[in-house]
């Protein structure tokens, strides 16, 4: 259920600050893009993220969050990894995806995105995944608007995502608010009819993230209690944004242009004022 109330509406200025978070994450997702290459592990990927996090002013939002504590800064999670897997000793490979989830903390303020990585070349129906994942994330953003609903945001992803093909949309694992904490209502799912779910209001801070497989939806978690994994073994892709809504539009926040390429592309007004 739905509680409006709780919903953390936050003035231009902080709106400002958890920018400042969001290019945080945005430029330590760039960097670990670039690092990405076979033979690197995915801990090598996590200590170069905790550096670029504290060297930029910030503090890792992962590290310890959680029951049990969560050991890193970032989540590393491979092939039929979806979500939340721990970074260590696991060596990249021609041919692998990695999906790189990154938060961070500046000021008491979060930002929160991801990124899923193809190593070398990829299968074509691997890449064409990521393209349709990384695209159905841009169609949720595009249907935030003030006035309209969470749900107009899910029925964009999940209208994209069906009609690209039979992909699986993982369920039990949603977007959701966020601000001076990183997981806040409301949930943010990537299923949905348009026009139900709380109000999109001036303010809002929302993190998308569609997260798609290749065959099943179904997850089951591994051993480490934190990474997520698909049952039936096909691989899996996960792309993230954190948004918000100005008086002009769509701001998102992790993305290095606010998001204004992709919007305008899409025929949506930029929101941001950087």
């Amino acid at each position: 259920m739905f509680h409006q109330h709780r919903i953390e509406i936050k003035s231009p200025e902080q709106v400002r600050a958890m920018r400042v978070a969001g290019l945080v994450v945005a430029r330590t997702l760039a960097s670990l893009r670039a690092a990405c290459r076979p033979g690197i592990s995915t801990g090598e990927l996590d200590r170069l993220a905790e550096q670029s996090i504290r060297e930029q002013g910030g503090v890792p939002s992962f590290l310890g969050y959680g029951v049990p504590p969560f050991p890193a800064s970032i989540c590393a999670s491979v092939n039929d990894q979806v979500v939340h897997g721990v970074p260590g000793a696991q060596v990249l490979a021609e041919g692998d995806v990695i999906s790189i989830d990154c938060g961070a903390i500046v000021d008491g303020w979060h930002g929160d995105a991801a990124i899923t990585v193809a190593i070398g070349e990829v299968r074509p129906d691997v890449a064409e995944l990521m393209r349709v994942t990384e695209e159905s994330l841009w169609r949720g953003l595009a249907a935030a608007r003030i006035g309209g609903r969470v749900g107009d945001i899910s029925h964009a992803v999940e209208s994209h995502v069906r009609a690209a093909g039979d992909y699986g949309i993982v369920d039990g694992y949603t977007g959701h608010g966020i601000g001076t904490s990183m997981h806040m209502e409301p949930d943010v799912p990537n299923e949905g009819r348009p026009g139900r779910g709380p109000r999109l209001k001036r303010g809002i801070a929302l993190a998308v993230e569609p997260m798609i497989t290749l065959g099943s939806p179904d997850t089951d978690v591994a051993a480490d209690e934190w990474t997520v994994v698909t049952s039936d073994g096909s691989w899996a892709a996960h792309y993230e944004h954190t948004f918000a809504l100005t008086d002009a539009g769509v701001w998102v926040l992790t993305a290095e242009d606010g998001g204004r390429a992709q919007l305008e592309a899409l025929g949506v007004p930029y929101g941001g004022d950087d």
